[in-house]
């Protein structure tokens, strides 16, 4: 019987192992670029995402602080209008049983009010108008006419009344309440603040009337600032589960629900939603960009890595038939010279022509025996790099500015009666003069431990005095000189990592002695500790510190950590500080 053997059509060999290698790489690279592009892609999307979200989350952060600056001159003058004497006198006799005039408060409370405005120390920039309400609802303004607006009628008294800003007014209590819009209905480009004018010299503060101001929406455009590249910002107030544009434009905004739903909504149609919520106002802040724009030229990058692919595939196919028979005897030499390398060969006798390979085998020669020499360079250029961009950051800082702005903020803070505010202004003040320490990287143990004083201080105003910082150095090592931060960073993970999140008050101690040749400080605290110290590794700060322990102090330095969950942790550091 006859054998047949059967060769099937899918078999199919190269003659030369040079096309072997091609068709090899050109079934293996193809697919890992197109998969580089796909990931590339989903990478960058995700990255452009979420570092367009923290950014927009810290710009909306720093537009609230900006707003309630300046809501703060609105509740100023608020409180100028209601400590004066004169209008209450008017709001007192209006309320009065004989009170005869029907037409608006006694004597001339619109120039009252103008005179105020002019004598106030508030920032009046974007205030529309100001008007007054007693009890009777006899109205009388300044910057407007001495009426209701869009509630003049037949059942003018009935509607103000009803209306939800009027009873909001009385439920507040005295409160500044903001409402979206003008509440008199004349006017899109302003909003309104109320406050519930009450009798100071009553027992319980009875009510004499409402003060209203009305403030320009042009004041957004202060807060937010202009010449936003993509994307743009809306103000959004919530009232009874129903949500309010108070200041920008949307045209796909849902017209009903609540904030979450309004935000569902708008980012089930690709649109990607920033929030942040202003505590003064109760209104919400958010940035709207769609992801189309956002990531618009993230789009092109698999059809840029299929050009890529099909170019590589090309170059490569005429490269193989043209170089292969000139580069294989060279990297079978290059190698063998390599495997010697590894095992311990540093002549190597070869000698190879001057083409590229040649380069490349003479170039791995040298590097061989320069490689020790190399490394040390290496060594020495990456600590010169972090030392030229420690500087570099240093010198964008504006001291004088910095501090003259602190400067301001501490006074303002002492005359508006908020001591936390003014003592951390201070010690921010003292912090940063010490950290940047004239571009010296060196201080004295004193002004380090001046240092960390100042932000313990800072941390005890946050946390409501919680910590207890003990310190006991030897004075005889105050004033030697020390790398700067090289304490600080240990007490701040101290609080952060094992403080901060004990329950109760937690204590901090830092010790320093001289013990022979060397200075020896510990941070020990009593915090929640952690099982695994490798942990310490992750982060950046306690890395940071030893680097430059060892980089400044040499090998002989030493910094030790030992911790107990439940019991605390401790670090302690060596090193001798002469040069």
């Amino acid at each position: 019987m006859t054998k047949i053997k059967l060769r099937l059509p899918l078999t199919f060999r190269f003659r030369r192992i040079r096309s072997r290698f091609l068709a090899a790489m050109i079934l293996w690279s193809l697919p890992a670029i197109a998969l580089l592009g796909i990931t590339s892609y989903n990478i960058s999307k995700s990255t452009v995402t979420e570092l367009n979200a923290k950014s927009n989350q810290e710009r909306l952060r720093t537009s609230s602080d900006i707003a309630d600056l300046l809501f703060r001159n609105i509740n100023g003058l608020h409180f100028s209008i209601v400590v004066s004497d004169a209008i209450r006198r008017d709001l007192t006799a209006a309320a009065a049983p004989l009170y005869l005039s029907s037409d608006k408060p006694s004597g001339d409370t619109s120039a009252l009010l103008s005179r105020i405005i002019s004598d106030s120390s508030a920032d009046t920039k974007y205030v529309t108008s100001i008007c007054l309400l007693d009890l009777q609802l006899r109205i009388a303004c300044s910057g407007r006419s001495d009426d209701a607006g869009a509630y003049e009628g037949p059942n003018r008294d009935e509607q103000l009344r009803q209306s939800d800003w009027y009873r909001s007014a009385f439920e507040g209590k005295g409160k500044v309440l903001y409402y979206p819009s003008d509440i008199f209905g004349e006017s899109d480009s302003s909003f309104s603040t109320i406050k519930l004018f009450r009798d100071k010299e009553g027992v319980e503060g009875e009510p004499l009337g409402l003060l209203v101001v009305n403030v320009s929406k042009s004041i957004f455009k202060t807060v937010f600032g202009e010449g936003e590249a993509y994307g743009g910002f809306m103000i959004l107030d919530e009232r009874q589960g129903l949500s309010r544009a108070v200041y920008g434009h949307f045209e796909h905004l849902p017209q009903s629900g609540g904030i979450d739903e309004v935000v569902n909504d708008l980012e089930e149609q690709s649109i990607l939603v920033t929030a942040y919520f202003n505590q003064t106002t109760n209104w919400t802040f958010l940035h709207l960009v769609r992801s189309s724009e956002l990531l618009g030229p993230s789009r092109n990058i698999p059809w840029i890595t299929t050009a890529v692919a099909i170019a590589f595939a090309a170059i490569a196919l005429v490269m193989s038939y043209l170089l292969s028979r000139t580069v294989t005897k060279p990297l079978l030499e290059l190698k063998k010279m390599m495997l010697d390398w590894t095992k311990g060969a540093r002549d190597f006798p070869v000698a190879f022509g001057n083409d590229e390979v040649g380069v490349i085998g003479e170039t791995f020669k040298r590097i061989s025996s320069l490689n020790e020499e190399l490394s040390a360079k290496l060594i020495r250029s990456q600590l010169k790099e972090r030392e030229a961009e420690l500087r570099a950051l240093q010198s964008q800082i504006k001291p004088h500015f910095l501090y003259n702005t602190l400067d301001s903020i501490y006074w303002m803070a002492i005359l508006d009666e908020h001591k936390p505010i003014a003592d951390i202004a201070e010690s921010l003040s003292v912090s940063f003069k010490l950290i940047l320490n004239q571009g010296n990287e060196m201080l004295t143990v004193r002004d380090e431990l001046l240092h960390i004083r100042h932000y313990v201080r800072i941390q005890n105003i946050r946390f409501d005095n919680r910590f207890l910082y003990i310190e006991e150095v030897d004075e005889s090592i105050m004033d030697s000189t020390m790398l700067k931060l090289l304490l600080q960073p240990l007490v701040e993970n101290a609080i952060f990592h094992g403080l901060e999140r004990k329950i109760g008050d937690g204590t901090i101690v830092l010790k320093g002695a001289r013990d022979g040749g060397k200075l020896i400080f510990t941070i020990s605290d009593d915090g929640v500790g952690m099982a695994d110290i490798s942990m310490t590794e992750r982060g950046y700060g306690l890395r940071n510190v030893k680097e430059r322990l060892n980089l400044y102090y040499g090998e002989q330095s030493d910094l030790e950590i030992w911790s107990q969950p439940g019991r605390g942790t401790k670090i302690t550091i060596r090193y001798d500080p002469s040069p």
